[in-house]
């Protein structure tokens, strides 16, 4: 039996093209996050930015960071920065790292979204708010897009 191929890549799991979809910062409504997903069935990559009204001006390059799961020790998710922004440094590992050990593959994420024009500017506990809602969002992406293929 074979299995299908979509630009060289077997689709195991894996959606042709990106999904792309925009939701609002948890404390600011006016601000977005724009999320770029691609599933290559052997590893996720994830891009993020996000945008606000009064902004005409786009975000600048953020960090670009490659996250695998530990086999050995699950617990200890192995990553590496591909391309650092100090600002974005952090937050991007960490998501990384995040998804990487929820999804059991390998994860590349670029971020470069700017908690600037958040409620109260960027506090931890906004930035906390977005990292978990970009989790919700993404796991949920690629839920939808297993039970879809399940389905056909």
């Amino acid at each position: 039996m074979a299995s299908a191929v979509t630009n060289g890549i077997p689709n195991g799991g894996a959606s042709a093209k990106p999904i792309e979809v925009a939701f609002p910062l948890p404390r600011a409504q006016q601000t977005n996050i724009h999320l770029q997903l691609r599933n290559t069935g052997s590893s996720v990559m994830l891009f993020l930015t996000t945008s606000a009204p009064e902004s005409s001006s786009s975000a600048p390059l953020g960090s670009f960071v490659y996250a695998m799961p530990n086999r050995i020790s699950p617990a200890e998710t192995l990553s590496t920065p591909l391309f650092t922004h100090s600002g974005t440094l952090d937050f991007t590992t960490r998501l990384a790292k995040v998804l990487a050990r929820k999804l059991a593959k390998p994860v590349y994420v670029g971020n470069s979204i700017s908690f600037a024009s958040a409620g109260m500017g960027g506090t931890v506990e906004e930035e906390m708010e977005g990292f978990r809602r970009v989790v919700e969002v993404t796991v949920g992406l690629l839920d939808k897009e297993r039970d879809k293929e399940g389905g056909t």
